[in-house]
């Protein structure tokens, strides 16, 4: 990493740990452990500490597993380009109306669309459109099978992260209070530090022992064709939802799973009927936490203070609120891969 790339990064970090919200936040100082070893990895390898991956930093596992599943998804050297990557990460982020992935996903697009990110003549790939309309409308994916685990996975990765941006990120990659009108000059520094990082070699595979080895699910079984994003999502997956398990009681998840389960991707509303029905039989003091869970899964962008706050009344610290919606995002993540890949 060269010095003058180090000078930039430095004072980005608290910037970006100051854009979460909702929850506490772990600084790139006081990080140990897997926490520091992600931290340095997300400079090195994303050009910036994201705080879309930052903000799992109280939980360790939950951190590890986003970033894991991001860098060997995207950012590994793999079989498809990065700008196709970028392709499906900007429409996915469309779908979901996600403005903070949205910006930085299409800028980045741009930016790989622009120029290459180095002098080697750089590998084609499935067009922009074809991609966008794929994630879109469904149908038969417009590129060879052998890269459908890599961009199926990109297509998981943004449809969680999106969930999780939605409820801790503003609708922009800006600090607080910032003006609108820094959004450009913010930009043009993330993307310049993101394509420095896709400029260089990204080993892959060097992630995975952050997590330990798991069976892949039958719903994830589309990542079988390539070894490592199997072994990336299996373990991912396990890690989530072992977490869940610690942290949230089984008769929160329980309707939770049930209802992602019949759910058909559609945005369910306003309304709160398809909301209360499913919890009904819990009791009071387990509600706040599975509302705040089935918000997160099927309507991220209704979740906001008020949901928040009533999970804390509840008792719920920040690591079930983490907890509760990185295995809510994820749970709705493989309902939609699931469905996007079912439709050919």
């Amino acid at each position: 990493m060269s010095a003058a790339r180090r000078l930039v990064q430095a004072p980005l970090r608290g910037l970006s740990l100051l854009q979460v919200r909702h929850v506490g936040t772990v600084s790139f100082g006081a990080a140990a452990g897997d926490t520091a070893r992600v931290y340095r990895e997300l400079e090195r390898d994303f050009g910036v500490l994201a705080p879309p991956v930052a903000l799992h930093g109280p939980v360790p596992s939950l951190l590890a597993a986003c970033w894991t599943v991001l860098r060997e998804t995207m950012l590994a050297e793999g079989r498809a380009p990065r700008a196709a990557k970028e392709a499906v990460a900007a429409a996915v982020s469309a779908g979901n109306r996600c403005p903070f992935c949205i910006t930085v996903h299409s800028g980045m697009l741009d930016s790989l669309s622009a120029r290459p990110v180095s002098r080697r003549r750089p590998r084609s790939g499935p067009a922009t459109e074809e991609l966008t309309a794929w994630v879109r409308d469904g149908g038969k994916p417009p590129f060879p099978p052998e890269l459908l685990p890599e961009l199926a996975g990109t297509a998981l990765c943004l449809q969680y992260l999106n969930r999780m941006v939605n409820i801790f990120l503003g609708p922009m990659p800006l600090p607080p209070n910032a003006p609108a009108q820094a959004l450009g000059p913010v930009l043009r520094v993330l993307v310049g530090l993101m394509r420095s990082s896709a400029g260089t070699t990204t080993a892959p595979g060097t992630s995975l022992s952050l997590l330990p080895p798991a069976e892949l699910p039958s719903d994830l079984d589309w990542a079988a064709a390539d070894p490592r994003i199997a072994d990336t999502l299996a373990r991912a997956a396990a890690a989530v939802d072992r977490t869940a398990a610690e942290q949230l009681p089984g008769p929160v998840r329980e309707p939770v799973a049930a209802a992602v389960a019949r759910w058909d991707g559609a945005d369910p509303g306003l309304g709160r009927a398809w909301l209360d029905e499913p919890l009904t039989a819990l009791p009071p003091e387990q509600r706040p936490l599975a509302e705040l869970a089935l918000l997160t899964a099927l309507a991220s962008y209704r979740v906001d203070e008020r949901v928040i706050a009533a999970a804390r009344q509840a008792g719920a610290d920040d690591r079930q609120i983490l907890a509760a919606c990185a295995w809510a995002s994820l749970l709705a993540a493989r309902r939609r891969v699931g469905q996007l890949l079912s439709d050919h």
